[in-house]
């Protein structure tokens, strides 16, 4: 920790002691500038006593007005168009990237060789040759690194990685998850920078299919062989400031197959074009013992069957509540079958992280790391060769 870290004193018998505070610089004021800035805010009081205690320093916009808003808003110090001034800002421990893909790696280089600590958005990068000099940096410089692959928080995706493994689940056949929206359907709807290729490195597949494919990492394995398709099914759109039409040279949907190191296979698939799907990603995983299913719109609950079950006669999938005093994350929240939100992922996520910062660990096995990030990317640049030659590709870290 910076010799200039303050410290608050913790009131009561459980929280003796001295909390950290780290100082926040955020890079990003849209949809996960907001997502992050609320979990920040919500964990000294309900993750108690916390880890650290975030401040919020800086934050940083490409759109002065915008930013500005956003800063008085969330209640940051100060905003700023240029992110360099959040890297020499001593005052500030953890850069939290939340901008465009585009705008991932080199500030995030920078804050690592300042020696700031760093929470970046997935995907982690428009390519893997873009992901491993950060990967590089990160790991020169010996600080605490995560890539936001917020959906390991969820307390039901986490219970059934304990029941996996605890290997209950027996020999894994099969992962097969979809992440489907609808919200670009109208062709009238303009080029934003998710569409845009040297922007954001790919379409749905780094928007959507990068959460899905870090779960399959996260809860399977390792992937060994990749082989896909994807689809562009509307190639041009008005751009953004009205001035006539611009070329869509990224997915709108992928499929993939998917074979395991460990054997098992799989599907993968995402897409923005689904009518009426508005955030529905579900994982099913099939094992020689049993089965899990998780829909993220019913963010609560999964099913479980067991083949084993008895009596026979009342075989069948069952539907579970993770809101126990005993299930994952759930000691800082409410009465049990009181449910969470998708937000609170964030205050899971980064609770992780402030805890590797103070006491100096890992964000793995359960936070994803940069090498996680690197990991997924390679699988992503896989997928996008596959599509593109239609053979299968190889899976080579």
């Amino acid at each position: 920790m910076p010799d200039d870290v303050g410290f608050i004193t913790m009131a009561g018998p459980k929280a003796a002691g001295k909390a950290p505070e780290i100082g926040i610089g955020m890079l990003g004021y849209a949809f996960m500038g907001k997502a992050h800035t609320n979990a920040y805010k919500k964990i000294p009081y309900m993750v108690y006593p916390p880890p650290a205690i975030p401040i919020l320093i800086g934050i940083a916009g490409r759109n002065a007005e915008a930013v500005n808003e956003a800063a008085a808003r969330y209640g940051y110090e100060y905003a700023t168009t240029d992110w360099k001034k959040l890297i020499i800002d001593d005052r500030i421990q953890l850069f939290d990237n939340g901008g465009p893909n585009d705008a991932h790696a080199e500030p995030c280089i920078a804050a690592a060789q300042a020696g700031k600590h760093i929470l970046c958005e997935k995907p982690m990068a428009r390519t893997a040759r873009e992901a491993a000099p950060m990967l590089e940096a990160a790991l020169k410089a010996g600080i605490q690194h995560m890539i936001a692959f917020n959906y390991r928080f969820v307390p039901a995706i986490r219970q059934m990685k304990n029941l996996i493994d605890q290997g209950l689940l027996g020999e894994i056949f099969h992962f097969r998850a979809v992440y489907l929206q609808e919200w670009i359907m109208d062709p009238n709807f303009p080029r934003v920078w998710r569409l845009e290729k040297k922007v954001a490195g790919s379409g749905t597949l780094g928007d959507l299919g990068a959460h899905v494919i870090d779960l399959a990492r996260f809860l399977v394995g390792e992937p060994r062989r990749v082989s896909a398709m994807t689809q562009t099914f509307i190639k041009e759109r008005p751009l953004p400031d009205g001035k006539g039409k611009g070329v869509v040279d990224v997915d709108d949907a992928f499929v993939s197959l998917v074979e395991f190191e460990n054997g098992a296979i799989g599907t993968i698939e995402a897409s923005r074009f689904c009518p009426g799907r508005k955030n529905h990603q579900v994982v099913e995983i099939n094992g020689s013992k049993g089965s899990l299913v998780f829909n993220l719109e019913r963010f609560n609950e999964f099913d479980v069957f067991w083949k084993d079950e008895t009596p026979r006669e009342t075989q069948g999938f069952h539907n579970v509540l993770v809101s126990e005093s005993y299930h994952p994350f759930w000691e800082n929240w409410w009465p049990h079958g009181h449910i969470i939100g998708w937000e609170h992922t964030f205050v899971h996520e980064i609770v992780c992280l402030l805890e590797a910062i103070v006491h100096n660990t890992s964000v793995a096995p359960y936070g994803a790391t940069f090498e996680d990030g690197y990991k997924n990317a390679v699988i992503c640049d896989a997928i996008l060769a596959s599509a593109e030659s239609g053979k299968a590709q190889s899976v080579i870290y």
